[in-house]
């Protein structure tokens, strides 16, 4: 199952995420999180190819649910069950969505969205275009850090020279940022992309069976799971 979440459609591995939104309002209890949470460890072991690009997707989520979890306890009387409930409430909306998006190709997503969903291919051209600088920013900002060490300017073992650092590569990576996206335009302006009415792909983007079952599990996990704990 490991080759599931790289060959399904992306809308319709996008839909754990938005059913996730609605699921999360059936959290009422620690144990009804604590049940689909267990069950989004499951599908995540047996679906999931790699765990390399997860981990600080992980941590930050587990930052959000502690943190609110605390803070209900400390504002909502101490009730260790409300304090638990809010963080399973998080872990409950944000996981999925934290996992599935690290695994869609944003030219994958594009060509899911002008084929599938038929949106205007002006639009699609220009979101898949942003998404794909996007997801270049980290590349990026690891150059900018590696040319400022060469040239003498990196941070030293001191922590707060880590912190001083910060803002000079910052502003190098929006100063980059700005530059890629002004050489994007004009490269999608002089093909065409401002004038034509109609484009062609170069991979079809079918949906298969396997992302109707995607769906299905999706609408199961994350909606008729929390709706039976919380009835029964």
């Amino acid at each position: 199952m490991k080759h599931v979440m790289p060959q399904a459609n992306p809308l319709a591995l996008l839909t754990f995420g938005f059913t996730a939104v609605l699921g999360s309002f059936l959290i009422d209890r620690p144990i009804t999180a604590l049940v689909v949470v267990a069950v989004y460890a499951v599908l995540a072991l047996l679906c999931v190819p790699t765990w390399r690009p997860l981990g600080w997707r992980l941590v930050a989520v587990g930052f959000a649910a502690v943190s609110l979890g605390w803070s209900s306890w400390l504002l909502g009387g101490r009730d260790v069950s409300i304090a638990t409930t809010a963080a399973g409430r998080i872990l409950v909306l944000a996981l999925p969505g934290v996992i599935v998006a690290a695994f869609i190709d944003p030219m994958r997503f594009g060509d899911a969205l002008a084929q599938n969903l038929r949106l205007p291919a002006r639009f699609v051209g220009a979101f898949t275009a942003s998404l794909t600088r996007f997801d270049r920013l980290g590349e990026t900002f690891d150059q900018l850090q590696r040319t400022r060490r060469i040239r003498g300017f990196g941070p030293s073992r001191n922590p707060l020279s880590r912190v001083a650092v910060t803002g000079p590569l910052t502003f190098g990576l929006l100063v980059s940022a700005m530059r890629g996206a002004t050489q994007l335009s004009l490269a999608m302006d002089a093909r065409g992309f401002a004038t034509a009415h109609r484009r062609t792909f170069a991979e079809p983007s079918p949906w298969q069976r396997r992302d109707t079952v995607v769906v299905v599990i999706a609408m199961l996990v994350t909606i008729a799971l929390p709706a039976a704990i919380r009835l029964a």
